[in-house]
């Protein structure tokens, strides 16, 4: 008996697959994370520019891949024209190269003079639209925030990393309004050329390049089957890691990083617990960048749905407003504490379900007489403005409006109106991020995910009880 091979290693080498490098040309590296690469390349068949990102973390890959084909015909979420997967290679996906981001838009405009309304406007309306289709086809994107929202040229603006994303087929676990309806898909004929947005795309089914098969032999159900094959394979064994690098977040990227070194770590909730099945498993609650973080995460919830993503949107429309983060928190205790400072403490009266939350008795504040409010975070702007944002940072999930409600809010059809979107600035590419050593400014969401020591917490009351400890923050 001869003895077998052994298994040849991952290449984790973009530039080694066959499959590939016969289809694009390799132009540069433009992004890198713990999980993923992001490459410029050029279609050979066409030249269009594209982005190649190489997914190291399989989960990711398949949330990405189900949510952008769900969402393939909306105009408002990056385009996925093609991906590459056999079991031994890491994902490569294929997609629409978007060359800046909402957070460039806003750090030009800390240097311009400011964003004017009728510019926010059409920035807030492509954003909800875009958010409304995820939400009618139950996707939750779970890491909203403006350096995933990426921009074309031409000043459209695409939702992009669907790296954390939930398809949540449960009913428990999201409050989709019960008239919304999965969106209907067609299978795209692979010859077919069709425009986008003045450049030519090519619609071409997913390719998984299994074994020695042709690059395009596999159907779109053949595909499904082989991903479904290779989720069933290590489904018992995944651990759902949801927390993100910023720096890594670019030009359609944004990927997936290290669990948070948090001081609490093993005190409460941030590792995925019992409680609702969404469709990779059970949710949990470490998900999306701290400051876009919504506070029933930041307690260790695990029944969570699109709320989730309302509130990051309130802290997405509030900077885009002030040109300022709203709760730039360096820690998830710090985070809550800027939260309640403006909004006032959460209490089973604002919210009776907080009791609910996994670490409310754990983590408690002592109650802020005095917060600040909306109204002194958003100086010079109109009651309309302040109101939207009010609509969405509601400590009750259910009080928050949704994305369909907003597109109807008065706020968006009275003077000024909308710019046209070929009106808005658009920064030639992303601004450029400081060095990791280097002191970042507030669009440089790397370091936001990694929690402060416990000492930059000042006094703390630790509270021995039945079920382990308490803790109490002044």
């Amino acid at each position: 008996m001869e003895p077998q091979s052994p298994t040849p290693p991952k290449s984790w080498s973009i530039h080694t697959r066959k499959e590939i490098i016969t289809n694009y040309e390799i132009l540069e590296r433009v992004g890198s994370g713990a999980y993923a690469d992001v490459y410029r390349a050029r279609r050979r068949s066409d030249s269009v520019i594209v982005a190649l990102k190489e997914v190291h973390d399989y989960q990711s890959a398949f949330r990405e891949i189900d949510a952008l084909q769900a969402l393939k015909n909306s105009p408002n979420v990056i385009v996925l024209h093609e991906y590459f997967w056999r079991e031994d290679e890491d994902a490569v996906l294929v997609l629409e190269f978007l060359p800046t981001d909402l957070a460039s838009v806003v750090s030009e405009a800390k240097k311009d003079g400011g964003i004017s309304a009728g510019e926010i406007k059409r920035w807030i309306i492509q954003i909800l639209s875009g958010v409304d289709a995820c939400h009618r086809n139950s996707i939750v994107h779970r890491d909203l925030k403006p350096s995933n929202l990426l921009i074309s040229a031409d000043g459209v603006l695409k939702l992009a990393d669907f790296g954390q994303a939930r398809i949540l087929l449960e009913p428990g676990f999201v409050s989709f309004e019960e008239n919304l309806q999965p969106h209907e898909q067609n299978d795209p004929d692979p010859n077919v050329v069709q425009p986008l947005h003045g450049i030519l795309e090519r619609e071409v089914p997913c390719n998984v390049a299994s074994g020695n098969e042709e690059h395009g032999s596999s159907g779109k159900d053949g595909c499904f089957e082989q991903l479904d094959e290779l989720k069933t394979k290590d489904a018992m064994s995944e651990i759902d890691y949801e927390t993100h690098d910023g720096d890594t977040s670019c030009l359609a990227t944004c990927t997936t990083s290290d669990i948070e070194d948090d001081p609490f770590h093993g005190s409460y909730s941030y590792e995925a617990q019992e409680g609702g099945d969404g469709r990779d498993g059970p949710l949990t609650s470490c998900v999306g960048t701290r400051w876009f973080r919504a506070p029933e995460l930041l307690y260790g919830s695990t029944k969570y749905g699109a709320e989730i993503d309302l509130w990051s949107l309130g802290c997405i429309f509030a900077e885009l407003f002030s040109l300022e983060p709203l709760f730039p928190g360096t820690s998830d205790i710090d985070q809550l504490s800027r939260i309640f400072s403006v909004l006032g403490t959460l209490s089973e009266e604002i919210w009776p379900g907080c009791v609910e939350l996994p670490d409310y008795k754990i983590i408690s504040f002592s109650k802020v007489e005095n917060p600040l409010g909306l109204e002194a975070c958003l100086p010079n702007r109109s009651p309309d403005e302040i109101n939207l944002v009010k609509k969405l940072l509601c400590f009750d999930p259910a009080g928050r409006a949704t994305a369909m409600e907003l597109l109807q809010d008065k706020y968006l059809t009275e003077p000024p109106l909308p710019v046209p979107v070929s009106e808005l600035r658009v920064p030639s590419s992303r601004t450029a991020r400081d060095d990791e050593d280097s002191p970042g400014e507030w669009c440089d969401y790397r370091h936001m995910d990694s929690d402060s020591d416990f000492e930059d917490f000042g006094s703390v009351n630790v509270t021995a009880t039945d079920s382990g400890f308490s803790i109490r923050f002044p």
